[in-house]
């Protein structure tokens, strides 16, 4: 005998579990095409040899120095930035939240200025090829993480003493940012033209500067965070039907968005002083999955990340083969894709209302 109410629950937990397969499926595809785009064409046959060992020295050279670890960025930034984005939508209330929502973009940015311009991390070749270089892009991700941090703590302390509300944040966040963008500001104006040019080139976003430390630190730190929102999942479901009812069901509201706020601008931090800046992954990726499994944070964290990974992952492959050779900023590539995406999902919702 089939209980009508459980068989419901099982087609409707069963459709989201599906649109879940079906994204990571899209995103194995996406590697594999990935793996074989570039400059240098190599064949299935050539890939699959250089990833079992048993290729030659240079397709060994591009597949595990290049390529892979340029996808597997990819896929661990995207994820991250996209979780990232809808906890902070859920914390916030705020459909249009996002990592630089409350100015963790423009601190890096800032932090990265200071590096190149004020400590000399920027600097200019004698050589035609490859003029303007970063010599020093350790330094220039260390500035760049500590002032998001910086940031983050600065919000994070104003909602404590003020016991802000989520809209406060937000204002914070906007003030926030004009104040790191105005001394981004100043701090070019005394620069030197190529350090300006080293600047513009570390916030145009890049996958191809990460090695495999990188990738590895990413990982860690965005593994655990993707496990710590998951353990509040209930948490934020019942968050989204208010914070009294939140609270009636034993939720301290308060600590759940400070440590959802916490975990997510680390995540954008880390991210952002090793990429660059990455518009709209942390913007488009929830909302696209929120009308399509909806708000169950069960299942729409884990969406989140997968479309996340999948809409960074074919960006930065339309970026290194549209006008190949030539690798276009994977960060203009996802806000030209990203701004009509969301403002035509913003659109359809009024419709809708």
């Amino acid at each position: 005998m089939v209980v009508p109410g459980i068989d419901n629950y099982q087609k409707y937990t069963g459709r989201k579990r599906l649109v879940l397969v079906l994204l990571a499926i899209l995103i194995l595809i996406s590697s594999a095409v990935a793996l074989n785009a570039g400059s240098m064409d190599l064949n299935l046959k050539q890939v699959i040899q250089a990833i079992m060992g048993q290729g030659s020295n240079v397709s060994d050279m591009v597949i595990w120095r290049i390529r892979l670890p340029r996808i597997l960025a990819a896929i661990i930034a995207g994820a991250g930035l996209s979780v990232a984005g809808c906890v902070m939508q859920n914390n916030l209330r705020n459909p249009l939240a996002s990592p630089s929502t409350l100015g963790i973009s423009n601190a890096a940015a800032f932090g990265a200025n200071l590096a190149i311009i004020v400590f000399g991390a920027g600097t200019i070749q004698s050589t035609s090829t490859d003029a303007v270089t970063i010599n020093n892009p350790y330094l220039v991700t260390l500035f760049a993480f500590a002032c998001s941090i910086l940031a983050t703590v600065v919000i994070l302390i104003l909602a404590g003493i003020r016991n802000f509300s989520p809209e406060a944040m937000v204002l914070s966040g906007v003030a926030l940012s004009s104040l790191f963008s105005a001394g981004t500001i100043l701090i070019q104006y005394f620069a030197q033209d190529f350090q300006i040019a080293a600047v513009v080139f570390w916030t145009f976003g890049d996958l191809g500067r990460t090695a495999w430390p990188e990738v590895t630190i990413l990982a860690i730190i965005i593994a655990l965070s993707f496990i710590y929102f998951m353990f509040r999942r209930w948490d934020y479901n019942a968050l989204d039907s208010g914070e009294e009812t939140a609270k009636s069901l034993g939720v301290n509201v308060e600590r759940l968005r400070q440590g959802g706020m916490l975990v997510s601008c680390l995540i954008a931090a880390v991210a952002v002083s090793f990429l660059g800046i990455i518009g709209f992954i942390g913007l488009v990726g929830p909302q696209i999955m929120r009308r399509i499994i909806g708000g169950d944070h069960r299942y729409l964290i884990p969406a989140s990340a997968l479309m996340g990974s999948l809409l960074l992952l074919v960006s930065d492959t339309l970026a290194r083969t549209m006008v190949a050779p030539v690798v276009l900023p994977v960060g203009a590539i996802t806000s030209f894709f990203g701004a009509p995406l969301f403002l035509y999902l913003l659109i359809r919702g009024y419709q809708k209302k």
